[in-house]
């Protein structure tokens, strides 16, 4: 890269603004690159004053001033194999060059072992496995050497060698396997302090044309990449990113990749440090002839970088590939942070350049007037505040080597620990009441504690979702043109229909409205009969501790929170026995996502049930909680359910599906499962023989054609499944929804959304899905009726507790009895049917108990017997 051509004017109006603190924009930032002169009062020396009192002013915030920070680590080269090609990469070989060399394609869990109890032994806290990204997939070799012993892929080999470091030596493990999915990120962190992986750049052309340096690199290109660093915020995980400089970029994309990292640190605040690395060239690569990265240029970008980011990150330049006569430099750039520093491995990525002597760099660092201390793999505000950033089995681990302050104990030898869920037994604590006190009581607070941190960039948010929330109508006008043809369309063939008609018809309002739903019922009463149909089921949510983040939830708590519960093994056998005592033939479970609660709590949940009844069905667990369960205890999502169909569970809810499109959801539930893995989960359950329910939760940050493809989406998964029973539309509670109360969402769907996207489902799925079930809980009696005059067939269940849309603010009370959902048939003059979940008929001893005295008694059920 050649010095940017700005003039010299513009250098020093930039430099007064970054002098004043303000911030500055993408053009100033990339006028400063071009800052040059190290003499006093030169642009250079001027820009690496302005940062370094950023820095200071950071690290005077945390506590810590004057303090610059390095990690104590091993090297773990796990594998030097990988699918990339990238230009200037020595750490990656081949199979002839291993074989030459008498190694194996992956370190075996011995040499791993060895590496670090040496490092411990050195007083190394942090085990930081380097490895090529998937090399199954290009070398024949690597595949047949994991499936030799025992492993599925390279990254189920390194979540084994990670358990195996942190039982039997103590060290932390950060992990730095390269481009990863959402769900590969979820079975990562439980065995992990943190994670890694450098964005390097965001210019996509350095990886699509012919000649750059990453062109042929499947995990370069720069939108995988992104997508990773979003998905390890979506998950909380402490994660390490950075740029990689002098590599063909221009000062422009230097800029641009900065302020990328810096957008999803602010959404997420999971970017616990930036590094900002040198080029450096080398041998026997295609760009060994390639100039190093010159040392004003770098310094312009550190210090820039620091500008840009603020005091609050932690900046870091690797101390190897920098003369130590220039690291006192890179600190008055504003680095406040050397990374991992080793007393016993190289630097396997770069090794012609030999780390820094631990006490050569404490002296240097000394000599530009800063303290340097040890941490731990992940920084001291996550370890002061491990939740959710911390998993409870790698918490030990971590509390073991830290001080107060979250920084490490120096000369502190790790030791093995177990890996295993915390000791604590499972208890009842808090509010175990709520499911009651929340109809005569109330909630304590209208928001959880953390409302302000745990989910993310609400400002951000809010500029993302202006055109959601505007209040605009979606109705087209009485008689518009595409509505009367897509009715005359549906008439004649329902399921058959563009998505533009589709479309046109969740615009119908007045005389297109009523003809939309008249068709609609029509359809269902082709379809399913008149009957209104019902279960009596009872809800049992176990907890409602949860710290994925889920924007729209206002069930969510913190265990601290005083709202927060978790019921005991027991109380929950005692709710089924009761449930059973007033006839139910369902019990719906779900929970949070409890951090303390081990993944094999779904099969302890589904044994109690079944223990307790064993006639009850047990329709349990959204596809989020297994997700959860699945990562916790290491098993495939198929070996998973499996396990869970074993123990009892016979039917999962669709919920966790809001909507399926990743760019809503990821407003909406921040660190819930994306897309593909909802689908990839309810299709496996239908292949294993576990039938789902669907679902959609609408009126939010969505908007109609949302709705379309949501409901193609389920169409085509059900085309290859079979295996829904029902569709359940979910319109969005607001009243107490964190996004809502953020100012992100609207306040739920209006009327007409409602009777017009219940009677398009009816349409879209005629022919797949037979039953549209409605909320009466959400609607009210009034709304339900509605809709059950426009394709809706089903009223859900008595529910007995429904504490998750009450805690959002719904009005309409936690059960109904079976007198009153009969009644709301009655009224639009339908048969009401209590049904099975599958939509059969209830044993004769069933129909009896529910509308027996006892029954009536047992779940406050005020009926008249039948």
């Amino acid at each position: 890269m050649t010095d940017a051509p700005f003039s010299e004017s513009a250098v020093r109006r930039a430099l007064v603004r970054a002098e004043r603190g303000a911030t500055l924009d993408a053009t100033e930032a990339e006028v400063l690159l071009s800052a040059r002169g190290l003499g006093e009062g030169e642009p250079l020396d001027r820009l690496l004053t302005a940062a370094g009192r950023v820095r200071d002013a950071g690290l005077a915030s945390a506590g810590r001033p004057g303090t610059v920070t390095y990690s104590r680590k091993v090297f773990v080269p796990l594998t030097h194999l990988c699918r990339d090609r990238c230009h200037y990469c020595t750490f990656v070989t081949t199979p002839g060059q291993l074989r030459a060399d008498g190694k194996a394609p992956f370190l075996s869990p011995d040499e791993v072992l060895q590496i670090a109890r040496e490092g411990a032994a050195l007083g190394c806290k942090e085990a930081l496995f380097t490895l090529g990204d998937r090399p199954e997939d290009r070398w024949p070799v690597a595949a047949q050497w994991l499936e030799a012993h025992g492993y599925e892929s390279t990254l189920g080999y390194l979540r084994a060698m990670a358990i195996r470091v942190l039982e039997e030596t103590g060290l932390l493990p950060h992990l730095n396997p390269g481009v990863l999915s959402w769900e590969e990120i979820q079975r990562l962190k439980p065995v992990s302090a943190s994670m890694g992986m450098m964005l390097e750049t965001s210019a996509t052309r350095l990886f699509s044309e012919p000649g750059g340096p990453h062109f042929g690199s499947p995990d370069k290109d720069p939108a995988v990449r992104l997508r990773v660093i979003e998905d390890a915020g979506r998950s909380a995980v402490p994660f390490t990113t950075g740029v990689l400089l002098g590599i063909g970029e221009t000062p422009a994309e230097r800029v641009d990749a900065v302020l990328r990292i810096r957008e999803a640190a602010q959404r997420h605040g999971h970017v616990q440090e930036v590094i900002v690395q040198n080029f450096r060239a080398k041998r026997r690569t295609a760009m060994a002839a390639a100039d190093d990265l010159a040392l004003q240029e770098f310094l312009a970008a550190v210090a820039v970088t620091r500008l840009l980011l603020g005091p609050r990150h932690r900046v870091q330049a690797p101390p190897n590939l920098t003369d130590r006569a220039e690291l006192g430099l890179l600190l008055r750039a504003g680095v406040d942070d050397w990374g991992g520093v080793s007393p016993l491995t190289p630097d396997h990525v770069n090794p012609e350049r030999p780390w820094p002597h631990i006490d050569t760099l404490t002296a240097l660092t000394a000599e530009a007037g800063f303290t340097l201390r040890e941490r731990l793999a992940a920084q001291p505000g996550y370890v002061t505040a491990p939740e959710p950033w911390l998993d409870p089995r790698v918490r030990p681990h971590v509390t073991a080597l830290a001080g107060p302050d979250g920084l490490a104990v120096e000369g502190r030898v790790p030791v093995g620990l177990p890996w295993q869920e915390p000791d604590d037994a499972w208890t009842a604590s808090g509010r175990v009441d709520l499911h009651t006190a929340i109809d005569t009581e109330g909630r304590t607070t209208d928001r959880r504690g953390d409302f302000d941190a745990v989910y993310g960039d609400w400002s951000e948010l809010r500029d993302r979702t202006v055109a959601a929330r505007s209040g605009a109508s979606t109705a087209l006008p009485a008689g518009d043109p595409e509505v009367h043809a897509a009715l005359a369309r549906a008439e004649a063939d329902p399921a058959g229909l563009t998505d533009a008609q589709y479309l046109a018809l969740l615009g119908a309002d007045g005389p297109d409205l009523d003809a939309l739903a008249a068709l609609a019922d029509a359809v269902r009463r082709d379809t399913v009969g008149e009957d209104v149909t019902y279960v009596v089921n009872r809800n049992i949510n176990f907890t409602n501790v949860c710290y994925t983040g889920c924007r729209f939830c206002a069930f969510a708590q913190r265990r601290t929170d005083a709202d927060a519960y978790t019921l005991s093994l027991e109380q929950v056998g005692d709710r089924v026995d009761e449930a059973w005592a007033g006839g139910a033939t369902e019990i719906c479970m779900q929970g949070g996502i409890h951090p303390d609660l081990p993944g094999t709590a779904y099969l302890d949940l589904a044994r109690e049930v079944k223990r307790r009844q064993p006639g009850i069905h047990l329709h349990a667990y959204s596809p989020m909680e297994i997700v959860n369960g699945a990562a916790r205890t290491g098993l495939s999502f198929r070996e998973f359910l499996l396990a869970a169909k074993e123990a009892g569970l016979d039917s999962i809810p669709g919920t966790a599906a809001e909507i399926l499109d990743d760019d809503v959801r990821w407003v909406l539930t921040k660190g819930k499962l994306p897309t593909a893995t909802w689908l990839e989960i309810v299709q496996t359950a239908h292949e294993v023989g576990i039938p789902s329910t669907s679902t959609m939760m609408y009126g939010h940050v969505d908007a109609p054609h949302h709705w379309v493809a949501h409901l193609r989406t389920l169409a085509a998964l059900q085309d290859r499944t079979g295996g829904f029973a029902e569709f359940v539309l979910l319109p969005f509670v607001h009243h107490n929804s964190p996004v809502y109360l953020a100012g992100v969402a609207r306040p739920g769907p209006t009327m007409r959304e409602n009777r017009a996207v219940h009677a398009v489902a009816r349409l879209l799925l005629h022919g797949r899905i037979p039953h549209i079930q409605t909320s009466w809980v959400k609607l009210g009696d009034a709304g339900t009726q509605v809709v059950l005059t426009g394709g809706a067939d089903d009223l859900g269940g008595t529910l007995m507790e429904e504490t998750i849309s009450r805690m959002a603010g719904s009005e309409n009370g936690s059960l109904k009895t079976i007198a009153e959902l009969e009644a709301m048939a009655a009224a639009i003059g339908r048969p009401a049917r209590q049904r099975t979940t599958d939509y059969g008929t209830p044993s004769a001893e069933r129909l009896a108990t529910a509308r027996s005295d006892a029954g009536r008694r047992a779940l406050t059920l005020q009926i008249t017997p039948a």
